[in-house]
């Protein structure tokens, strides 16, 4: 299945990077966090990328055209300069499509700008390329496709340090509770979307408002609830938080390196 990824918006919560660098590519460890969410799809067999563009999209080009995979992979160099020999690829097998979808352009008008590139396929894989997970993809996308629904996303826990605070008159405090604890599920991404979802947009309608709400009118929109690890970029302090991870070797999200330790513990 082809995998749209939404790497146009400006990232203006996360300014500390996004003044420099598009949000896609703010780095986690070696490589940027868009890496990190292709190699994680590609684990699961999906290796057909299809990049909705819109801010710094000359930047992001340029990073998968200069691309030097020798930068973050071991190798072995004959010679002075001469051949180097991989001793893993990142991305030999991927194919990636780059298309300009517009500066100011909200999700549904991105996803829009992209159906020349979806003709075809009866159903495709989409993400706002800012979080990533440990989801088991494949269980996750079968299910969705065993269903009617035209789109299906993750159902995941905000994760805030915010309290719920309960009131009685005089504002006097009667309750306070973590928001994580609370039965609140929020939009993770990581969509499951069939060909239909084209005939639900109108003309420069946001993905999740006006198409969300006809597909739930007619109960063809689906969420999956999931509380395992799922983490958003969208702070400085959710970005600190996946590079701590990547640097004690802690990142649950790099499940394609699970399998090489399965094959190496036998």
């Amino acid at each position: 299945m082809k995998v749209v990824l939404f790497c146009g918006g400006r990232g203006t919560r996360i300014r500390e990077f996004s003044e420099r660098v598009p949000k896609p590519l703010i780095p986690v460890g070696y490589r940027p966090i868009i890496w990190h969410l292709m190699k994680y799809y590609a684990h699961f067999g999906h290796r057909d990328f299809v990049l909705a563009l819109g801010y710094r999209a000359d930047a992001i080009k340029s990073f998968f055209l200069e691309y030097n995979e020798a930068i973050s992979n071991d190798f072995t160099m004959h010679g002075c300069g001469g051949e180097v020999r991989l001793a893993s690829s990142d991305m030999d097998d991927w194919t990636i499509t780059f298309v300009d979808t517009g500066i100011d352009s909200n999700i549904g008008e991105r996803l829009m700008a992209l159906r020349p590139h979806l003709e075809g396929e009866e159903a495709f894989l989409a993400n706002y390329s800012d979080g990533l997970t440990d989801l088991d993809l494949d269980a996750y996308v079968g299910g969705a496709l065993e269903t009617g629904a035209v789109a299906t996303f993750l159902a995941v826990k905000p994760p805030l340090s915010y309290h719920l605070v309960q009131t009685a008159d005089c504002g006097k405090v009667t309750g306070m509770s973590p928001i994580s604890s609370a039965d609140l599920w929020i939009n993770g991404g990581f969509f499951v979307l069939r060909q239909e979802i084209f005939d639900y947009i109108g003309r420069g309608e946001e993905l999740v408002q006006e198409p969300f709400h006809r597909l739930l009118e007619e109960q063809r929109l689906r969420a999956v609830n999931f509380d395992g690890f799922w983490a958003p970029m969208d702070t400085f302090k959710e970005w600190q938080r996946l590079e701590d991870l990547n640097a004690k070797g802690n990142a649950p999200w790099e499940v394609w390196k699970e399998e090489r330790q399965k094959v190496a513990a036998q």
